[in-house]
This record gives structure tokens, sequence and C-alpha cells, in this order.
């Protein structure tokens, strides 16, 4: 029989998980980010270590409800780095394209969290208000992301 405690325990590791597709993301989109696109290196990394407080604080509340953390990273993060070296492979490692790829995450981030708060599980009132915290939060690294490309494009038209 499930429990709630499992229940949420599923859907905090699921944002862990998100979490760790987002760091290895960023730091990924950090290392093919060209030396002069420092701007770039520093946000990427800022919002590396935003995803890294976030499962920590997620890890926390899992171990809290005597879960098991999840360390592994989800299923369709793996694809999209797939997709994202495959996408390399054909369009280059320009900074348009990498902005792209970014944002393009940065949904995915948005959309697991918009399913955790939609879950059936049970969510007490301060976990509730951890992961709305964090999706606000991440929204507005989506914004950032978003404004960087959309700056970047019309640059260059």
């Amino acid at each position: 029989m499930i429990t709630t405690n499992d229940k949420l325990v599923e859907v905090l590791n699921d944002l862990i998980e998100i979490n760790n597709d987002r760091v290895v993301g960023y730091e990924k989109a950090a290392d093919e980010t060209k030396s002069v696109d420092i701007d770039l290196q520093a946000i990427f990394h800022k919002m590396a270590d935003e995803s890294r407080k976030y499962k920590s604080e997620l890890v926390e509340e899992v171990t809290r409800l005597g879960g098991e953390p999840s360390t592994g990273t989800t299923n369709s993060g793996k694809l999209y780095r797939v997709w994202m070296d495959a996408k390399a492979i054909f369009t280059g490692k320009d900074r348009q394209a990498i902005l792209e790829n970014c944002e393009f995450g940065e949904d995915a981030a948005q959309k697991a969290y918009k399913l955790a708060l939609a879950s059936d599980a049970e969510i007490p009132a301060d976990t509730r208000q951890l992961i709305t915290d964090q999706q606000a939060s991440l929204k507005n690294s989506h914004d950032i992301i978003k404004k960087y490309r959309d700056a970047h494009k019309a640059s260059n038209n």
C-alpha cells in the first residue's frame, strides 16, 4: 500500500531529479559557452548553484519524511541532454543555440513544478510553500534566459 508520505516523497524526488538535470545542463552550457560569453557563463553558474540549493532543500524534506532522496536525473532530462548533444552537431555551439537549449530546459523545469503542485499527493502547507517558492524563482531564471535569447536574436537581425 502506498502511504501519503510515499506519494509526497515520489513528487519531491521528481523535483530533485529536475534540479539535477538543471545542474548538469547549466554546467554543460557553461562549458560550451565561448570564453567571450563571460556574461552567460556567470549566469549559467548561478543557475546551477540555484538548483544545488533547491535540491538540498528537497533532499532535506524527503529525509524528514523518512524517504530515500533520489540521486539521479529524470529520463526526460537524459533524453534532453542527448537531444542537446545531437543538435549541437548540426547547429554548432553558438550563443543562440545554447540559450534556446537552456530555455527548453527551463520550460521542462516549470512543467515539473506545475505537475508536482497538481499531483494527488497530500502536500502539507510548508512543503507546498517550499515548492511554490522554488517554482517562482525558477520562473525568474526562465525569464532571464528568454530575455538574453531575445536580445541576442534582435542584435543579430
